[in-house]
């Protein structure tokens, strides 16, 4: 029983409408069809009315090869388009379509398998991590000054085949002298950095090296090897390359070290006591960066490196005279070496002493400014 309405009048009922909404559903029709192309016939292919005439050019390339852009389908009017209307076209069941067009070549399977770095036993894998680097080197005693040598040396790729063809060529086999043996030492170190998955003793490198050069058999007290300057490592090693690694064995053609790291420096003097001038040019395999008490930047140190000032022999005064001036770049190599001259000559202890000074320098090195004025038109295009 409804209750009574607090009024006491009856509730009025609302009746709304109901609106029942049609739609309409058009089912696309589904029709097989030949397609004939070149000596081929695809039978039975389905033709969705309902997808544009791009779809079914895409079916008939996973048959065929032939790309859509290249295929000409005859049809009732002329030629299928992508973005035709198949309800004008009006296809029937089983109907023969022409098809024109040249497909696409074959891919040809790999020569050789592909091998995934899952694939090969754990030491491998590590070692394509350190390719690049090389797997390093293991100090020998106060062998930190060689090892950093090659180190640097080892990531330059064209020397790493300079020293291939020389250990390959005929006249090596002929060759018994100790940079002959220092030169083939390196040669299988660098296989040995190249090859191995953990660190490499460069104890034949360091055995040939001493040799060579006596200076870096020097003991201190209780028989260890003493302590040794990197860039003398490096200087006395590339003097031995640069005079072995020449094309083909002869000693007068252009040996590969100098196109490697050869820079070119032109020097402009001036007399200090006229006006005699001295033009000279030269090369050399590294780049000085002077280090005093000024210098907090690498730049600045080269600057300070390239000025020249020295006591050279007057030809007008007839005797020595002081002349002064600066170099500049004539040619820069592919592979630039920069020394910070951190040793010099201590007169009165008659030793070597380091300089600590922190000197900093840039990721990308621009030497623009400090070459010639034809070096700078050559360059002015690239940058």
């Amino acid at each position: 029983t409804p209750l009574p309405h607090p009024t006491g009048d009856p509730p009025k009922t609302h009746t709304q409408p109901r609106v029942q909404s049609a739609q309409t559903f058009v089912v696309a029709a589904m029709v097989k069809v030949n397609v004939k192309w070149q000596k081929e016939t695809f039978k039975d292919v389905e033709v969705d009315e309902g997808q544009p005439p791009l779809v079914f050019k895409t079916q008939l390339f996973t048959l065929s090869g032939v790309p859509p852009e290249r295929q000409k389908i005859m049809v009732k009017g002329g030629l299928l388009k992508d973005d035709g209307d198949w309800a004008k076209l009006g296809l029937k069941e089983g109907q023969k379509l022409m098809m024109m067009g040249t497909a696409d070549a074959v891919p040809e399977a790999p020569k050789e398998a592909t091998v995934f770095l899952e694939d090969l036993p754990e030491e491998e894998q590590y070692n394509q991590e350190t390719k690049a680097y090389g797997a390093g080197l293991q100090n020998l005693g106060n062998t930190c000054y060689m090892n950093s040598t090659v180190q640097c040396l080892f990531s330059v790729p064209p020397l790493k085949s300079a020293l291939q063809e020389y250990a390959a060529s005929p006249a090596s086999s002929t060759q018994s002298d100790s940079s002959h043996r220092l030169v083939l030492a390196a040669n299988d170190l660098w296989k040995d950095l190249d090859a191995s998955a953990s660190s490499v003793p460069p104890m034949r490198f360091l055995m040939a090296l001493r040799e060579k050069f006596p200076q870096f058999s020097q003991q201190g007290e209780g028989g260890m090897f003493m302590q040794q300057d990197a860039e003398e490592c490096w200087t006395q090693f590339l003097y031995v390359l640069r005079e072995r690694l020449r094309e083909n064995g002869v000693s007068t053609a252009d040996s590969a070290i100098q196109k490697m790291f050869g820079l070119g420096l032109h020097t402009s003097l001036k007399c200090e006591e006229g006006d005699e001038t001295i033009e000279e040019d030269s090369t050399a395999l590294t780049l000085k960066c002077n280090i005093t008490i000024d210098v907090n930047h690498l730049e600045q140190g080269i600057d300070l490196a390239l000025i020249d000032d020295r006591e050279k022999h007057s030809a007008t005064l007839g005797r020595t005279a002081l002349f002064k001036g600066k170099s500049s770049l004539t040619s820069l190599p592919p592979f630039l070496t920069v020394q910070m001259v951190r040793f010099y000559y201590k007169v009165d202890v008659q030793q070597k002493a380091k300089i600590l000074r922190k000197v900093t320098f840039p990721t990308s090195l621009d030497l623009f400014d400090r070459c010639t004025d034809e070096l700078k038109k050559e360059l002015e295009s690239p940058r």
